[in-house]
């Protein structure tokens, strides 16, 4: 899961790596503040998303987004092979803003809408109205890809 994260977030090798090793280290430093009340999973995807966006904004480098999921499913006509199906979705996340590309990755992943919400701090029912939003621009924008 932290891999698949930071392979999203970014671009070189050594970022990756400095970001593996954050991210380790903060959920290390942080790990009594797991009090259970959530799954260990989505407590740890927060402290993952914290330190890679405290870590853009202290690097100064722009968030890029790269087509290295190769497991995602992508519900487009099938015009198109699997592949080119994952690289026109992640053009189409890439021109979403910076958090509906968070919502959609984590909805993407598999949470369900309260465990999104648990990690953005923001209410499950406001989850709802974004995904089924961010889907009606995504459908809109792979249209035009």
């Amino acid at each position: 899961m932290i891999l698949k994260l930071i392979s999203l977030y970014a671009d070189s090798i050594e970022d990756r790596n400095d970001l593996y090793q954050e991210i380790l280290f903060n959920a290390w430093k942080s790990i009594q503040s797991f009090q259970g009340k959530s799954k260990f999973s989505t407590w740890l995807y927060q402290v993952a998303l914290n330190t890679i966006l405290t870590f853009n904004r202290k690097s100064k480098k722009p968030i890029s987004y790269h087509d290295t999921m190769e497991d995602l499913i992508v519900s487009v006509p099938p015009q198109t092979d699997k592949k080119e199906d994952i690289q026109r979705l992640y053009q189409a996340i890439r021109q979403l803003s910076e958090t509906d590309r968070v919502i959609i990755t984590l909805h993407l992943e598999g949470y369900d809408h309260p465990e999104i919400a648990d990690i953005l701090g923001i209410t499950s029912n406001y989850i709802g109205v974004k995904l089924y939003r961010i889907k009606n621009q995504l459908q809109a924008l792979l249209k035009q890809i």
